[in-house]
């Protein structure tokens, strides 16, 4: 049977790598082109190493990496887009719209969400008018959270073909063991990230009045801005003393699967669609979720019958074991590896 010519253009970030070895190792059809273009250096997260990755040289300007891409873009059956962060990606296929009827655009978050939170100057609205052009021709529109989608269509005029699935293996359940603990301190995670997106400071002033409880709290802040981690540490401290634990060293993933084994009530303030990593694998491992009311991501979570919980309405209990149960069971049957192989499959035939 004839494999359609797929050409992945990535923006590197700490899931990619794992996302290549995982349609490498499942063999998902196709005849897959991995190529980097910007995002986060190897010394950050390292590039996969099979053969059919290609990295464009950090050092070229933006023109002679499109020009490189050419030869790609114009050969492949499926261009598959990891994002559209990239200013010089919208523009070349402004100029070139014959190309996204081929595209398919992976929605990360800040791609769709710049229309909300970019800074309203004249470089947003040169970009913004190239990418309605582009993001409302685009092929087909990748992503599990399907109001993310409605939003395309409302901000963007989207008109193509929407398709739902799980974006990368961060967001897939493992048969990972709980182990118990037998303290009953109370261990709260804020946030995923350094990124002020995560609004730390305001959940920090929502759990104020459980200071003087048997609570820990913890912030990774590892990864994102580093001025503004300062600004957050100094705050929690401020407020939780010894009680607050910064998580300021990236951690490889079976420790922080560990980690997140310890939490027992998780707070995300994000604005929009952001960590669903975190908070599929806090869900299956059966600890309480709290995130905001009017984002897309809390409708996915309804649709599917999993419980997540207020972000103005926080007590500081654990999880009921009926509910834990059911949101494990229901995790399981949405965010498995087999769901997913499919899923890849069908986009990729």
């Amino acid at each position: 049977m004839h494999q359609k010519k797929i050409v992945h253009l990535l923006y590197n970030d700490k899931f990619i790598k794992p996302f290549i070895e995982f349609v490498e190792e499942h063999k998902i059809i196709g005849e897959h082109t991995y190529i980097y273009f910007g995002g986060e250096p190897e010394d950050r997260f390292p590039y996969a190493k099979n053969s059919n990755v290609r990295i464009l040289d950090y050092e070229s300007s933006h023109l002679t990496k499109i020009s490189s891409l050419m030869k790609y873009f114009y050969r492949a059956d499926k261009i598959i887009l990891h994002s559209l962060i990239d200013a010089y990606i919208i523009r070349f296929l402004y100029y070139q719209p014959w190309l996204l009827k081929k595209c398919y655009w992976i929605i990360w978050g800040a791609d769709l969400y710049y229309h909300i939170f970019a800074r309203k100057d004249k470089v947003y609205y040169r970009q913004e008018k190239w990418r309605k052009r582009v993001i409302g021709n685009m092929g087909y529109i990748i992503t599990n959270v399907k109001g993310d989608y409605e939003l395309a269509q409302k901000w963007y005029g989207v008109k193509g073909e929407y398709l739902h699935c799980i974006k990368y293996p961060d967001s897939l359940y493992r048969d990972y063991y709980i182990k118990s603990r037998e303290t009953a301190t109370i261990n709260i995670q804020i946030g995923n990230s350094a990124d002020p997106s995560n609004n730390h400071l305001e959940v920090l002033e929502k759990l104020k009045e459980y200071k003087d409880e048997d609570i820990k709290i913890f912030i990774p802040l590892s990864y994102g801005n580093k001025e503004y981690a300062k600004e957050v540490i100094v705050k929690a401290n401020e407020i939780f003393g010894k009680k607050f634990i910064p998580l300021t060293e990236f951690m490889p993933f079976e420790k922080y699967l560990e980690f997140l084994s310890d939490i027992d009530i998780a707070v995300f303030a994000h604005k929009r669609q952001q960590a669903m990593g975190n908070i599929i694998t806090l869900l299956w491992l059966g600890k309480k979720v709290y995130m905001r009311s009017d984002i897309t991501t809390w409708k996915l979570f309804q649709d599917i019958d999993v419980k997540v919980f207020d972000i103005n309405d926080i007590k500081i209990d654990k999880l009921d074991s009926p509910i834990k149960k059911k949101n494990r069971q229901n995790i399981k049957a949405n965010f498995s590896s087999d769901v997913y192989i499919e899923q890849l499959n069908n986009i990729f035939r």
